[in-house]
């Protein structure tokens, strides 16, 4: 198969106008041809670099994916037609990778192929709830519609995961600015006490000895105390990654967490709630929507759960109960939801239920971040203020002594 690469061309199109673009093809000439079938009359095409799939990973986020998404649907609401939006899209964008995949779904729609089957090529950046989302509104007719839902979905979707992260960020970054400032004191600065103390002649009070010793130890076996930090936690992360076991197990200790736990309890709920909304409202059946939420909870304990409430709604069985059966949504939830298939509005329940917790989420995080800047002061305080207690007691005996005589 030949390597293909992304080429710039400039050129002009059927009504004689100048325009410029990229494309992506096995060599010049065949791109020329591409173009002269999408009726434009190449002028220039030169090669811009080899298509690497790392390098269009690594820079490419789910925000920007979000972003395209909304822009594409204000676009189509406006009325500017599906590849012409592509354009409009990509001339604003900043990032090449991004720029180089709107374009390359952009070739392929302009060359026949529908929106959901040109996104279905780039499943790193389009999960199949997506590519499902747009097939449904590309076949129904309203897909300025659907992709104005996307983005929405999207945009929350994204933010939940943000103050997510934040949550869990803010205690590792607390222990990781502990640590190295009690390491740099410990190598750096303890040692210079260490030769002032060398020449008192008298025996160190306990506490000094103690941060000594462990001034001592960190000099000598810090860079091995540091590989076995590195070499454990890129340990950890690659078994996490080949064992499912592990990754159930972490979720459901996660769960269990202080504080922590009521964080990603919340907002898992906020996931499911939000893409059953989503899913169902566009048209999506119930059960073949419940496979596309059970991988958007982001919780091993919560997608058994959604497989479970999935395996008894195929059988006739209402979702309320389903959900009350597995015993880990909250009562609110699974109210609402009964109010829903009762009442036929189902997605609004739904969509109601997200938005609540959603913000009880933002509210947790603020009051997480509140709680741990005290937190932070208190623990720094009390490292750096013992090392320097203990660096000072000696100095605090010679004055006595010497005040005594």
């Amino acid at each position: 198969m030949a390597e293909t690469a992304i080429f710039v061309w400039e050129g002009t199109d059927k009504q004689g106008r100048k325009t410029k673009g990229e494309i992506t093809s096995s060599n010049p000439n065949i791109a020329k041809a591409e173009l002269r079938r999408q009726g434009i009359n190449a002028t220039r095409v030169r090669k811009k670099g080899a298509k690497s799939a790392f390098s269009l990973s690594s820079s490419i986020a789910p925000a920007d994916i979000a972003l395209f998404t909304r822009q594409m649907a204000t676009m189509m609401r406006a009325g500017v037609p599906l590849v012409q939006s592509f354009e409009i899209v990509a001339d604003g964008v900043d990032k090449p990778k991004m720029k180089e995949l709107i374009l390359a779904i952009r070739n392929d729609v302009s060359g026949g192929t529908s929106f959901a089957a040109a996104i279905r090529k780039h499943p790193v950046y389009f999960d199949d709830l997506f590519c499902n989302l747009v097939d449904a509104g590309e076949q129904s007719g309203s897909l300025e519609t659907m992709l104005d839902r996307i983005a929405t979905y999207q945009e929350k979707t994204e933010s939940l995961k943000a103050k997510v992260r934040k949550a869990m960020t803010y205690p590792i970054a607390v222990l990781v600015v502990a640590f190295i400032v009690s390491g740099i004191l410990l190598i750096k600065v303890v040692p210079q006490f260490e030769q002032v103390f060398a020449g008192f002649g008298a025996e160190l009070p306990a506490f000094t000895q103690f941060v000594i010793g462990l001034s001592e130890a960190a000099q000598e076996y810090w860079l091995y105390v540091l590989i076995g930090l590195v070499a454990t936690i890129s340990g950890f992360v690659a078994v996490r990654k080949r064992s499912k076991t592990l990754r159930d197990r972490i979720d459901q200790i996660m769960l269990k967490l202080p504080i922590v736990g009521n964080i990603i309890e919340k907002s898992a709920v906020a996931r499911y709630a939000r893409t059953l909304s989503t899913t169902f409202a566009a048209g999506v059946p119930l059960v073949d929507a419940l496979n596309s939420v059970a991988g958007a909870t982001g919780n091993a304990v919560f997608t058994n759960a959604v497989y479970k409430i999935r395996d008894d709604v195929s059988t006739g069985q209402q979702l309320n109960f389903s959900m009350r059966n597995t015993g880990v949504f909250p009562n609110m939830v699974t109210q609402m939801v009964a109010i829903g298939e009762e009442s036929g509005a189902l997605d609004d329940m739904l969509d109601k239920s997200a938005s609540y917790y959603e913000e009880q989420v933002d509210n947790a995080v603020d009051n997480l971040t509140a709680l741990m800047e005290p937190v932070i002061m208190s623990v720094l305080g009390v490292l750096v203020g013992g090392l320097i207690i203990a660096m000072y007691l000696p100095i605090f005996q010679l004055g006595r002594v010497v005040g005594g005589s």
